[in-house]
């Protein structure tokens, strides 16, 4: 296999980090030769509440998957989470300059230029600029207007934004660690790269990624995200839910829901018990299956219901391809049905695909953040120019990461 490149992804979640190194062949396969996955602390809905305790956690996910594959990390894509992400959509319009009257990237980098300016706080950084569309001359609908004539160039983008100041600890945690950033990926997206497919895409699809402390959406069509969201609710609410619900510890409601725990409450027989007393509680106790399901799936209930309201603001009736759900918390049984009852539309859970090398464990959804970083690097290297995304200067601008990776592979 020739080797292209090799990439690091670091998952910096509520409830693990995950460092992941895969290597990209020259016809874009991705293996991975290591990961290192650790609880996380320092961090509360996916935002750092505590310096020392993540870049701790940082470095023990980084020296696992340095330990596993050998190969030193020294720089990486990061994903961003936390409910200070938020998106906007904005457009560009330029007069096209050259004298044949031709578009030329110049053209193109103007109007994502224009398309740019729009007023954003200062306390935010941009993160994304997506390019979703071209308009050349009033046809919409252009994927890519390169060498067409035309007088006049629109271009449509989603623009990506997060808290500056939450962008920075995260920035200090991962420099404290070791490590330089490649670029910083929104989770969301970064999670729709390891589970969509590019027809889900351009049909019209949600991803959720439901993880311990907050869920990813990204909301994509004619190929590209146009809503980009992180709801602060996740797993651990559900847990919490049971464990005060059953009066019992975090651990246990944790080992119940995920043991015998589901959101469909049809399979379950109303006499069933179980034993808590394996779980180091006080002996011989035993709960009812039925009343720890019916929190779950109140709880789970309500947040199908969140992500509904959130999928109407964005203004959509219908997604033909429905929701993808994954990130850890997806796995609860039953999670699909409830979501199909509640979103009325269809929903599956998916895990990464298209990964070769050490892969058992992460072909789960817990991973679809890590591995869909590791993927976007991929891309962003198989396109060999910025035209896929455009990243903001602050994420480290795939130009410049290009030369570094040019750098180690001659």
């Amino acid at each position: 296999m020739e080797r292209e490149a090799v990439l690091v992804g670091i998952d910096v979640g509520t409830s693990k980090v995950c460092a992941l190194i895969g290597e990209v062949s020259r016809d874009g396969r991705l293996t991975i030769m290591g990961h290192g996955t650790v609880p996380a602390s320092g961090l509360k809905k996916g935002v750092v509440i505590n310096i020392d305790q993540t870049v701790r956690s940082i470095a023990d996910a980084v020296e696992r998957a340095e330990r596993l594959s050998g190969w030193k990390i020294d720089r990486a894509f990061v994903g961003v989470g936390g409910q200070h992400v938020e998106s906007l959509n904005s457009r560009g319009q330029v007069a096209v300059t050259a004298h044949h009257r031709e578009v030329t990237r110049e053209d193109v980098n103007r109007a994502i230029e224009v398309a740019r300016a729009v007023s954003i706080p200062s306390n935010r950084d941009v993160l994304h600029v997506e390019r979703r569309g071209f308009t050349v001359d009033g046809q919409e609908g252009v994927k890519d207007p390169l060498g067409m004539s035309a007088l006049r160039l629109e271009v449509e983008t989603h623009i990506v934004t997060a808290s500056a100041t939450a962008v920075q600890n995260l920035t200090k945690c991962v420099a404290a660690a070791g490590v330089k950033i490649d670029e910083l990926v929104v989770d969301s997206l970064a999670s729709a790269e390891a589970v969509l497919s590019e027809t889900e895409k351009e049909l019209g699809v949600a991803v959720a990624d439901i993880g311990a402390g907050t869920i990813d959406l990204a909301l994509f069509q004619d190929g590209s995200p146009f809503h980009t969201r992180v709801l602060p609710v996740g797993g651990a609410n559900v847990t919490n839910d049971v464990a005060i619900g059953l009066k019992t510890s975090i651990q246990v409601a944790e080992e119940l829901k995920i043991m015998h725990g589901t959101c469909d409450l049809r399979q379950i027989d109303e006499d069933e018990q179980i034993s808590v007393s394996v779980l180091g509680e006080d002996a011989g106790r035993t709960v009812s299956r039925l009343e720890v399901s019916q929190i779950i799936e109140a709880r789970m209930r309500e947040t199908f219901e969140l992500l509904r309201n959130e999928i109407r603001a964005a203004g959509v009736g219908m997604l033909p391809a429905g929701v993808i759900l994954t990130g850890g918390a997806s796995q609860l049984a039953g999670a699909a049905e409830l979501g199909r009852e509640v979103l009325q539309m269809p929903v599956r859970v998916a895990a990464p695909a298209g990964i070769g090398g050490l892969v058992d464990t992460l072909l789960n959804p817990s991973y679809s953040t890590a591995v869909g970083l590791l993927q976007w690097g991929a891309s962003a290297l198989a396109v060999g120019e910025p035209n896929r995304y455009e990243s903001a200067p602050a994420g480290g601008g795939i130009g410049r990461l290009r030369d570094a990776i040019r750098n180690i592979f001659p």
